[in-house]
């Protein structure tokens, strides 16, 4: 069954993270999505290893950094530094619903390609922007990274040990947790402005800046500042507002607790052995807890320790007390339920065989995500979009290559 984006052609003229899984959720969910790339080298992460997945003849490779985010695309290197170069791209613009693009401030208008130049081509075009920090205000000019984002969205002081401790000090999130979330950020403004043009008949410019997301999803935390004008510090595996919700050791590693009120932590006290917590004015709520965590936490670690990893989810579990172990990635791979939701897959490619991706995590009944093809190849697909959607002949196609243009 078709996607229910399978009606719609998007350009991805971004590069890296964001853009590119922007595309891909919307290459997931049926659309065609038409990745543009620099002839010879292609998207920057293309080189972003190792490691890398060999193909079977020893010469063919992808990066896993390219394989995370270009699924269910099909790859077009033109140069779009050439005046036939854009052209191409208008052609393309002329038929398509949606152009992706993450380059500076202003980098596409010396092209023509930028949404002024290209809505008076197609006024339907939902044309969407992924920057650093935005199209406007002081710091629209500059480029943008992740991990610049986290440091000046406020995400790495409120992430690693506390100070005092050892390894204290500001730390970013292990993923670039920006870019993803700026990439879905920028699909849902796409989709919004997709459903007002199913209404009006009109397109719009969307644009999406890393920095406003980090800050957006600063979430509770951010409100804790706005409410207090206090800033929330650094504490390590510890919620600010709710205890215990951290990590605990146990007889073989750790595990972590997220007790989210006062009966659950009521029967992880009788689980312990320590029923008389749940009464102690000083535990007895959530409230209290928050408080006193310095007097509990040691407490619970005591405890904890008695008993293996497996043991405690397992007692824990049947008494309702939420818990789980600290899994490896080799370990969320196999786990049952990760394997349940389909969250590990893989999609055949011609010279690479079985490639392996992560699975999408939007369930959709009537109209399911579909795993179409894998991460391409640069330019695999260049004369077969070139000639079903720009409508060039193979004549033409080979003109354009022997002149540098394409790939």
């Amino acid at each position: 069954m078709a996607g229910p984006l399978s009606h719609l052609r998007v350009l991805d003229l971004s590069r890296v993270l964001a853009g590119p899984w922007a595309g891909q959720i919307l290459g997931d969910l049926g659309a065609e999505v038409i990745k543009i790339e620099r002839p010879g080298t292609g998207d920057d992460t293309r080189s972003w290893g190792p490691p890398y997945l060999q193909g079977a003849d020893g010469n063919t490779e992808l990066s896993a950094y390219f394989l995370t985010a270009n699924r269910n695309k099909q790859s077009l290197a033109v140069d779009i530094a050439h005046p036939e170069g854009q052209a191409l791209v208008r052609k393309l613009v002329a038929e398509s619903d949606v152009v992706l693009e993450n380059f500076k401030v202003g980098g596409l208008k010396r092209y023509g390609l930028d949404y002024d130049s290209l809505r008076r081509i197609n006024p339907k075009l939902i044309y969407c922007s992924i920057t650093g920090f935005g199209q406007d205000g002081p710091y629209a000019a500059r480029p943008g990274y992740d991990f610049l984002i986290q440091a000046m969205g406020g995400l790495m002081s409120i992430t690693g040990q506390p100070d005092g401790e050892p390894g204290a000090g500001p730390m970013k999130v292990g993923v670039a947790l920006t870019d993803i979330m700026t990439g879905l950020y920028a699909t849902i403004g796409v989709l919004a402005a997709l459903s007002h043009r199913d209404r009006t008949g009109e397109g719009q410019y969307v644009e999406a800046a890393l920095l406003d997301v980090q800050v957006a999803c600063l979430a509770n935390q951010a409100m804790n500042y706005l409410t207090t004008g206090k800033a929330p510090a650094r504490m390590g595996n510890a919620h600010p507002n709710i205890v215990p919700y951290q990590d605990f050791p146990t007889a073989d590693g750790n595990m972590v607790l997220t007790v989210g009120n006062d009966q659950q932590f009521a029967r992880l006290c009788d689980v312990l052995g320590h029923p008389e917590w749940a009464s102690d004015e000083r535990f007895a709520t959530n409230r209290a807890r928050v408080a006193n965590r310095k007097e509990l936490i040691p407490k619970l670690r005591q405890a904890t320790v008695m008993r293996s990893t497996r043991e405690w989810v397992a007692i824990l579990e049947q008494a309702g007390v939420p818990c789980g172990p600290v899994n490896t990635l080799g370990q969320v791979f196999e786990d049952p339920q990760v394997l349940a939701r389909g969250m590990r897959q893989t999609v055949t490619h011609p010279s690479l065989g079985e490639v392996p991706t992560v699975g999408n995590p939007i369930k959709l009944k009537l109209t399911p995500v579909d795993y179409r093809t894998a991460p391409p190849l640069l330019g695999e697909q260049s004369e077969q979009v070139l000639q079903r959607v720009a409508g060039l002949s193979p004549g033409e196609i080979e003109a354009l290559r022997e002149r540098g243009v394409i790939s």
